[in-house]
């Protein structure tokens, strides 16, 4: 007999799903599901031909009108393990989707572990189970106050809310009165204070005073870069495990296997973490708990996603803090300008405090700048500063030696007949390493070998140009052979660079030499000139500083003056090693312009007036701050075409008129700097606005356009728009 049993009636869930970043699918899309499911679930659906991961994502006040005879495909399973992600967090990845202007499930997914995109609801559950018993149960309902999602349970014996715990350090006036300022206000704040005057303890301490307010209280810390993970993490342990539990402080970066990142992620939005200690992609974390955010270093470029989504962890950290009430600390010795002029006083929208010297009265170094227009032709080190180097060596001191360029040399070159060796496949040179004599593309990452002559003349004589830190490394080990250290030992010379830290578990071996003293010169790229607690160190050089001056893009003096000023205090961080006035701790800086003004603020430690004098050249100008900025890039086979789709979008968006037009200036297109890379051509289009809302408006109408274009343009591979571009 026929089935009479009336069909299950389908529930319509809006689920946002990561589709292809130039379909034009940018919102949400249909499934039926035979029972309701909550905004913030996870879901496996069919996308295609393939199962994908999705998020469901609140049903907007008038749904969506399914095209006549269409029925929307069925959920294919549900992750039950998994607590729904909070509305916190979806207005977080919400406001992050549309500021950037990329799709809603692109910036979602992303935002998620990468293995918890592939686990079925069945591999999901088994793992869960696996990891029961070091996971805390989630509350029923009506704990925690959370739409359900798990937090960790109090612990036994909690911070008492007056302290910091029997591990805590006795905090320095300037300590005590930031952390003061912080317990008062609401903030956002940023955090001023050179290098060596202990910022890391005023976070935690915010940090145990926020724990201790609530047992469900999280807190997030935020580092730049994935080397200075490791060192934080161990402060963090040692002071916050004893209180908490070991499981609860965790790190998140890309960095950590896939299975080790879900690790981590699960307890964040469990509860069992208190910190989560990570890289920008640590602001999409799922933290229900969230009540503290630390963003330090928040100068740094880093904190700029260049891939896919092009978001600023630090400006979301900002804005995920004002929506969940929880208070932001900005640290920096060197802030960006945007953060600076936001924090003086006749902006005031975030409260500045100031930390100007340095814990145990250690002194910072003072700057000798080497004119080398008066040293021997082609010195590498000028005469006083291997001598300042040897000296420091012979008592027993560290130095550090920064060259931001790594590899040999930037490129081989035939006197004979001009050849250099090129990327066959980028508009760079590929760049020559010695210790395994290749020539490698840092843009592509071609490689082949050192050919034995001239491929264009045959010419046997082909030299380096320009010097890198391999090189560097090699000429100071002969330049120091004769050096003996107290203990009567040759002196010792490392490299640190992303070339020897390539290998799991490296870089920690090789800080751990330095630390220990078994390194007497260490030669390095800009990982090691900021973050790292040297303790020995007592003379740092910069050795070829001067191509930032000249750069094209108007914040390549900001950058070079963060490095140099965060590189100078690595010198001299141990007072009590630098007691004596031999061993003072300095930085010597070789340059062909020594009377330049950025050199001139740097001399004096003086951030203040180096930000006053860019601030109005910026103003003058009217750069960011005061202005707002966005880029368009096309990618395609030929640089004509790549230009003909950025003009003709431009053309579209002024026939048309789109809202904001009026308040927005589009330059015209030009190539990049390297303006091909791996065989694709690539140009750009600078957009410019006084207003952040009328750019805003404009982008978000300019969509459809760019995406109509696009199919008129043959040969074009992609393009992206980049909201407040930190390189132009």
């Amino acid at each position: 007999m026929p089935d009479c049993t009336p069909p299950t009636p389908a529930h319509l869930l809006q689920v946002a799903v990561s589709t292809p970043a130039h379909s034009a699918v940018g919102e949400p899309l249909s499934y039926a599901s035979p029972t309701p499911l909550p905004p913030g679930t996870l879901v496996r659906v069919p996308l295609g031909r393939r199962e994908v991961l999705g998020v469901v994502w609140d049903a907007p006040d008038a749904p969506p009108a399914l095209p006549e005879g269409m029925a929307p495909r069925a959920v294919a399973g549900v992750l039950d393990g998994v607590a729904p992600l909070d509305a916190a967090w979806r207005r977080l990845v919400g406001f992050a989707a549309r500021y950037y202007q990329r799709a809603l499930g692109e910036v979602a997914l992303a935002a998620l572990p990468p293995q918890l995109r592939e686990l079925t609801p069945e591999q999901l559950g088994r793992r869960m189970r696996r990891a029961a018993p070091a996971l805390p149960p989630l509350p029923s309902a009506g704990e925690g106050g959370g739409e359900g999602v798990g937090s960790a349970p109090p612990h036994p014996n909690p911070l008492p809310p007056g302290g910091e715990g029997a591990a805590a350090v006795h905090l320095s006036a300037e300590q005590a009165d930031a952390a003061a300022q912080v317990d008062a206000n609401p903030g956002p704040f940023l955090l001023f204070g050179s290098t060596g005057s202990g910022k890391t303890e005023v976070y935690m301490h915010c940090v145990a005073r926020a724990l201790a307010a609530s047992p469900q209280a999280q807190a997030l810390v935020m580092v730049p870069e994935i080397n200075l993970t490791p060192q934080l993490e161990e402060r963090f342990r040692a002071r916050f495990a004893p209180l908490y539990g070991a499981g609860a402080v965790v790190s998140l970066h890309s960095g950590m296997t896939n299975p080790q990142r879900l690790k981590s992620w699960l307890a964040a939005h469990q509860g069992a973490a208190r910190i989560v200690l990570g890289t920008r992609m640590a602001v999409f974390a799922s933290l229900p708990g969230l009540s503290l955010i630390v963003v330090d270093e928040e100068h740094d470029a880093s904190y700029k996603q260049q891939e896919g989504a092009r978001y600023s962890a630090r400006d979301l950290a900002v804005w995920r803090g004002r929506e969940q009430a929880a208070k932001v600390i900005l640290g920096s010795a060197t802030p960006s300008l945007e953060s600076w002029h936001a924090s003086s006083p006749e902006v005031g929208r975030y409260q500045r405090l100031c930390m100007p010297s340095r814990i145990g009265s250690g002194r910072l170094p003072r700057l000798r700048l080497v004119d080398m227009g008066q040293q021997p032709r082609g010195a590498v080190f000028a005469p006083p500063l291997l001598a300042a180097i040897t000296e420091r060596v012979e008592r027993g001191e560290q130095c550090l030696v920064l060259l931001n360029r790594r590899g040999f040399a930037p490129v081989l070159h035939c006197h004979a007949c001009g050849w250099k060796s090129d990327c066959p496949h980028c508009s760079a040179h590929q760049v020559f390493h010695k210790v395994d004599r290749t020539l490698r593309c840092h843009h592509c990452g071609f490689a082949q070998r050192v050919p034995r002559a001239c491929p264009a003349c045959g010419n046997p004589d082909i030299a380096p140009v320009g010097r890198g830190t391999e090189q560097l490394e090699e000429q100071l080990a002969a330049l120091l052979r004769n050096v003996i250290t107290p203990d009567r030992r040759a002196a010792r010379v490392a490299r640190i660079d992303a070339d020897t830290t390539k290998h799991k578990g490296a870089l920690e071996q090789q800080l751990a030499q330095v630390h220990a003293g078994e390194v007497d010169v260490l030669v390095g790229t800009q990982m090691i000139a900021k973050g790292h607690d040297f303790r020995r160190i007592t003379l740092v050089a910069a050795v070829q500083p001067d191509g930032a001056l000249f750069c094209s893009d108007f914040r390549a003096p900001e950058r070079l003056f963060a490095l140099l000023m965060q590189a100078a205090g690595r010198a001299g961080r141990d007072a009590r090693y630098v007691a004596n006035q031999e061993s003072a701790p300095e930085m010597w800086l070789q340059t062909w312009h020594p009377d330049h003004a950025v050199y001139a603020a740097l001399r004096r430690h003086d951030y203040p007036a180096f930000a006053t004098q860019q601030l109005a050249e910026r103003r003058t100008a009217g750069m960011p701050p005061f202005a707002y900025q966005a880029l368009v890039r096309a990618d395609a086979r030929s640089q004509e075409t790549a230009q003909a789709f950025l003009q003709a979008a431009a053309e579209a968006a002024r026939a048309t008129e789109l809202p904001g037009m009026d308040q927005v200036f589009i330059f015209p297109p030009v190539p990049l700097a390297v303006q091909r890379v791996a065989d694709v051509e690539r140009a750009q289009m600078l957009l410019e606005s006084p207003s952040r809302a009328a750019l805003q408006r404009f982008l978000a109408a300019w969509q459809a356009l760019l995406h109509a274009e696009r199919a008129r343009h043959r040969g074009l591979v992609r393009w992206l728009v980049d909201v407040d571009p930190q390189a132009i």
